[in-house]
């Protein structure tokens, strides 16, 4: 069975994905703005409402288009961690006990205000919430237990192949640039392994089926 999401890339460069839900759809990551008029009419050949939204992490190019999206969709849910929560209100100080490391990549945040928090193991729909920090501190992954698609935002990416963002690939570099912690984001690598996907489904690059040798070998190259 493929995966049940649909993704929707802006330039091939950035992906949001809508996975349909009971009650909708439920749209993860939202792009740059220029990707919201396309995540809009991506829905419309669906035939659902999009009826929440969630957010791996407070990047910009994650979030780029949640302000746009919100003003069609006064409706909708917006569930991000707790911890990105404050970067994406602007809030850049770090917690006593994170590792006191700069934050790299774009931070423009956004007017929008979350709705509700993502919580680990807790379920939107049929999407396990996995904590999978490093890349930014309240990084979060989401698996969906219908068919094992693990939506890993910048976990991992798949342009120019298989990577983690603990060491990119040369052809795509950005997402390792833009990691706030290598080796909680390798721990973190290893932990959406551990979950056997049969889909890798990430913010950057296509969806990749019976990912697991790939996964292995991106860990392998980034310890």
């Amino acid at each position: 069975m493929p995966s049940q999401a649909t993704r929707v890339s802006l330039w091939g460069f950035v992906n949001a994905y809508l996975v349909p839900q009971d009650d909708g759809l439920t749209l993860i990551d939202t792009t740059l703005a220029q990707g919201a008029g396309r995540i809009l009419a991506a829905a419309d050949r669906l035939g659902a409402p999009i009826t929440r939204i969630v957010l791996t992490h407070a990047h910009g190019d994650h979030i780029g288009g949640l302000d746009k999206l919100k003003q069609s969709l006064p409706d909708a849910e917006v569930l991000i961690s707790a911890r990105d929560a404050r970067l994406l209100a602007g809030d850049k100080t770090p917690d006593p006990d994170e590792p006191q490391r700069k934050l790299r990549g774009d931070y423009k945040g956004a007017r929008t205000k979350p709705t509700g928090m993502l919580v680990e193991g807790e379920h939107v729909g049929s999407l396990r919430v996995i904590a999978s920090p490093g890349h930014t501190p309240g990084h979060v992954s989401l698996l969906d237990e219908r068919d094992q698609t693990i939506f890993c935002g910048d976990v991992y990416t798949t342009l120019g192949g298989v990577a983690t963002s603990a060491r990119g690939k040369p052809l795509f570099p950005l997402a390792a640039m833009a990691t706030w912690d290598k080796q909680i984001e390798l721990d973190s690598a290893g932990r959406l392994r551990a979950l056997d996907p049969a889909y890798l489904a990430p913010g950057h690059g296509r969806i990749v089926a019976s990912p697991l040798a790939a996964m292995d070998a991106a860990i392998a190259r980034g310890a």
